[in-house]
């Protein structure tokens, strides 16, 4: 018979708790320098730059839908016909299906390469008493920072004779090499993070280093890789110069370079290239707001806390 009354007592014990701790979080935001008077000026900045974001990519998918006639005269307006031609012609015209695969193929493929080069190369620097480290790590900001132009001429010919030129693979390659030392150095931010002891007790236990870097190391990074992978993905799924140069058969053009052939003498399919531009940036979109959280976590961590 009593159990009533405790129970309402305490909902209401509860319901007075909630409200004391509303109040001091109030409180404790009034006692801040400026208080809320800061939070509209916050939100208007969030909104502002929100629209910066997303009314290009609106503008893009409005023109989509339109002919290049009505393109002249509504840049910015809804179209007066929604209009699906563009997508066919873009499809078939640009190739974007076999542009689409061969992204896959070289984004997949450059990926693995880094995460092989970058996992083992930090490790080395983060975990193992490695010689002249500082050096290292010097040297892989200074290579960070020389432009991959510089090398042009002598890595086109070196992969003509080495018969990598016009090949996928080849391609994957120097992407490899471009992005391994930035991928390195952030690796290497996560993996110095990881406690010592964990490594030295499963030395003790009996491990090499292989089993150290895979069964330990390994799984406590996969933030990092993962942060890793999906800036190198998109990096190379957006990258044209390189594809242009060392890419000559259009069955092998990644999706970058879809745009040039919507390009007749000194004229452009607005319309289509508009329509060829949202379907390649489709998969990005959904990647991202599949993986930000996880994408966003390991950028700010940088690290694992022990």
């Amino acid at each position: 018979m009593s159990s009533a009354p405790t129970t309402n007592t305490t909902y209401v014990l509860a319901q007075n708790s909630r409200r004391g701790r509303k109040r001091a979080d109030k409180d404790q935001l009034d006692s801040r320098p400026g208080g809320l008077r800061r939070a509209p000026f916050s939100t208007i900045a969030l909104v502002v730059l929100a629209l910066f974001a997303i009314l290009p990519v609106l503008v893009l998918f409005l023109n989509a839908f339109k002919s290049d006639t009505e393109l002249a005269t509504n840049p910015l307006g809804f179209p007066e016909s929604w209009d699906w031609s563009n997508f066919e012609t873009a499809w078939t015209l640009g190739r974007l299906g076999q542009g689409l695969l061969n992204s896959a193929i070289l984004v997949s493929g450059t990926i693995i390469g880094v995460w092989i080069c970058a996992g083992m190369a930090s490790y080395a620097l983060a975990r193992l008493n490695v010689p002249f480290k500082r050096g290292i790590t010097f040297y892989l900001l200074i290579v960070i920072s020389l432009p991959a132009q510089m090398f042009l001429v002598p890595l086109f010919f070196l992969w003509t004779n080495l018969g990598l030129y016009d090949n996928l693979f080849g391609l994957i390659l120097i992407y490899t090499a471009l992005h391994t030392p930035f991928a390195t150095l952030l690796l290497e931010t996560f993996l110095v993070g990881v406690p010592k002891e964990l490594d030295e007790a499963a030395r003790l236990d009996g491990a090499n280093e292989w089993q150290v870097a895979t069964k330990i190391m390994l799984p406590l990074s996969r933030a990092g890789f993962l942060t890793v992978g999906l800036v190198v993905g998109l990096a190379v799924y957006g990258e044209l110069f390189f594809a242009v140069i060392f890419i000559s058969s259009p069955e092998h053009l990644p999706i970058s370079t879809a745009f040039l052939q919507f390009q007749q003498g000194f004229t452009r399919l607005y319309g289509v290239s508009d329509a060829a531009g949202l379907i390649m940036i489709i998969p990005v979109i959904l990647l991202f707001l599949l993986m930000q959280r996880r994408f966003i976590s390991g950028l700010a961590s940088s690290g694992v806390k022990g």
